[in-house]
């Protein structure tokens, strides 16, 4: 019987055990390939948790500076206040202390801005429950008209709005009044079908889904426009020219441009002192106030890696002790 040559083993023999190690090279290979990612998902996760951290932290300072000012001022809010004053782009790593990993780069930023909200008009105006404002109705066509938007949209607007709001407070009639006041004439019920009600507006993107607006319709309205969790007065301080003009019939922008000027010199301390300037037009009542309670805190943190922008809607009571309320945070 012919044996098998041993050269011939020998090669086999090498070949199988480049194989093994070649499999055994990809398995350990991959073992820490693997290990690696989860050791980067931990790291991206640790930096997304401390992201969290920070923003939490400087919503906690911007309520703190907030509620100072209304300390401070409890019946004007205005723009020369600490609160308006942007924070630029500061280092973290100069303030938190932490503990240090060797061979890590802390790079931290935060930068924000206050805003008030109330200087922007409040959609939720255009309706008290399921009741059409005639009035507000006008304020927004015109607020659209200064904005070179269809000002058809501020009918289809309120409807929206009336549609999706919950049904106001019945009036209970007080028996020892013999004369109950009558409805008012501006006011517009809206009928609601025995199905489901429509969803109520909760941002100024879900103005989308009402016919005529488009994207660059909401981008246009996004600085002058908002949606707020209550009806809320434009405050004359702080209001743009264009949401000035929109309260005050027959007020031009170039008008309102010129009394936002002025009002640097010297804000409204009250309505006589902002009529007074005016020079002969008269506001819409119950459209404007000289305070605010609601204000936008916009954060962008940068740490290493990671990002994170958010925007957030804090709202200040000024009641017998002011306070202050996270509504909102959105994050992108």
């Amino acid at each position: 019987m012919r044996q098998p040559h041993p050269r011939r083993q020998q090669g086999v023999a090498i070949i199988t055990a480049l194989l093994l190690t070649m499999l055994s090279v990809t398995i350990v290979a991959s073992l820490f390939w693997q290990q690696q990612v989860q050791v980067r998902s931990m790291e991206n996760q640790r930096l997304h948790l401390q992201t969290k951290w920070i923003l939490r932290g400087a919503l906690d300072w911007a309520r703190l500076v907030l509620r100072q000012d209304g300390i401070d001022n409890r019946n004007l809010t205005t723009l020369n206040a600490v609160w308006n004053t942007p924070l630029a782009e500061t280092r973290l790593d100069q303030y938190i202390e932490r503990e240090r990993v060797e061979g890590e780069v802390f790079d931290a930023t935060l930068s924000g801005q206050i805003s008030d909200a109330t200087a922007r008009y409040n959609l939720m105006n255009l309706s008290n429950g399921r009741v059409i404002d005639k009035i507000n109705v006008q304020v927004y066509q015109r607020l659209l008209q200064n904005l070179q938007l269809d000002p058809a949209l501020a009918q289809r607007t309120a409807l929206a709005v009336a549609s999706g709001a919950a049904p106001a407070a019945p009036i209970v009639p007080d028996p020892s009044q013999p004369q109950q006041p009558p409805l008012d004439p501006d006011a517009v019920p809206v009928p609601v079908s025995a199905g489901s009600a429509p969803i109520g507006l909760t941002q100024l993107d879900d103005l989308l889904a009402i016919p005529g607006y488009t994207q660059e319709t909401v981008n246009r309205l996004r600085e002058f426009a908002i949606v707020l969790p209550e009806q809320t007065k434009v405050n004359a301080n702080t209001a743009p020219a264009e949401v000035l003009a929109a309260i005050v019939p027959g007020y031009s922008v170039s008008e309102a441009a010129a009394l936002v000027t002025r009002r640097k010199q010297a804000y409204f301390l009250d309505d006589a002192r902002f009529k007074e300037q005016l020079y002969g037009k008269d506001p819409l009542k119950n459209t404007y106030s000289f305070k605010s309670e609601y204000f936008l805190v916009k954060s962008r943190i940068r740490l290493d890696r990671a990002a994170l922008d958010a925007e957030a809607l804090v709202q200040r009571r000024l009641d017998d002790r002011v306070t202050t309320t996270t509504v909102w945070v959105r994050q992108n």
